[in-house]
């Protein structure tokens, strides 16, 4: 497929709906329960518009990924709401949780399950990974050591991706995922964002967030294969890659600028693992989806092409 048009539009899938994040404002189009598409837009603005150091290299994909995460966050939270899942006369306990906090019982609920998603993740990619290398480590060469806890990583990654994805609500969203990257796709090759121009285009992106979390990842083995800190102490070992996880996610955000902007034989290479996990992380979209997709890209471009060029 040859692409006519790189852009830097990207998205999100949401709870029944996408999110669109252009060059000068955010979308979400969402499928409320009564059938029909909700579309809202927002001003998109970045902390590197006003701070021009931020657009470094390395720096840029810091900065990117903290605002990914608190666009993401504020944008499901409000899927959520829309779905009506607050619709429910609430609890006691509820009522005292909104009156406490001054914030919806959704709005709660997600920062609560944000917190324990983070540990979660402290747990399975860093504690666990360490705690089992630790193990063996008088079974398995020095140099290995790193390689082993990154294989290790990615296996419980690939496994817990693999189990989530059979939750109907999960599959949903990833085929809302799919809708996302077919619509982008179908804008890069200068079609027109139709239905029916939208639907044969490729689900695997090259610049998809799921992408970059593999693709990190094995930036951190290369990373943390140096002798940066010893492995005799594993607590210190995960505090050292707390602090240098900002390093790794802004040299993870390069390659995947390099496999957005350039098509070759490298970037293919380096694009090949992402687009396999998509497989798992995408999910064809019916025609209700498309429409969504397309109902949040259109309301962020611009007429000119050359504003949102990646």
């Amino acid at each position: 497929m040859n692409q006519k048009h790189k852009t830097s539009i990207g998205g999100q899938a949401l709870y029944e709906g996408v999110m669109m994040r252009g060059p000068k404002n955010y979308a979400i189009a969402l499928r409320l329960p009564d059938g029909s598409i909700e579309t809202t837009v927002h001003p998109n603005k970045s902390l590197k518009d006003r701070v021009r150091i931020l657009k470094l290299p390395i720096l840029r994909g810091m900065v990117g990924l903290i605002e990914s995460l608190v666009l993401g966050y504020k944008t499901l939270t409000y899927s959520f709401e829309k779905a009506g899942f607050e619709e429910e006369e609430p609890t006691k306990f509820e009522l005292w949780l909104s009156k406490t906090f001054g914030k919806s019982v959704m709005e709660i609920a997600t920062v609560f399950a944000g917190v324990l998603g983070i540990l979660l993740a402290l747990m399975l990619f860093m504690l666990l990974p360490s705690m089992g290398v630790k193990l063996v480590a008088g079974y398995i060469p020095d140099w290995s050591r790193s390689l082993v806890e990154g294989v290790i990583k990615i296996g419980i990654f690939l496994i817990y991706v693999a189990l989530v994805s059979r939750m109907e609500e999960i599959r949903r969203t990833f085929e809302y995922h799919g809708a996302e990257h077919k619509t982008i796709f179908c804008y890069e090759n200068g079609l027109d964002l139709t239905v029916e121009n939208v639907r044969p285009m490729s689900r695997f992106h090259p610049r998809c967030g799921t992408s970059f979390l593999l693709i990190a990842m094995i930036v951190s083995i290369l990373f943390f294969s140096l002798p940066i800190v010893t492995w005799d102490n594993v607590l210190l070992r995960m505090a050292t890659k707390l602090i240098l996880l900002p390093v790794v996610v802004g040299v993870a955000y390069e390659f995947i600028h390099l496999a957005g902007k350039y098509d070759n034989i490298f970037t293919r290479v380096l694009s090949a693992p992402g687009l396999w996990l998509q497989r798992l992380t995408t999910k064809e979209p019916d025609d209700s989806q498309i429409e969504v997709a397309i109902a949040s890209m259109l309301p962020v471009l611009t007429g000119n092409p050359e504003d949102d060029k990646w």
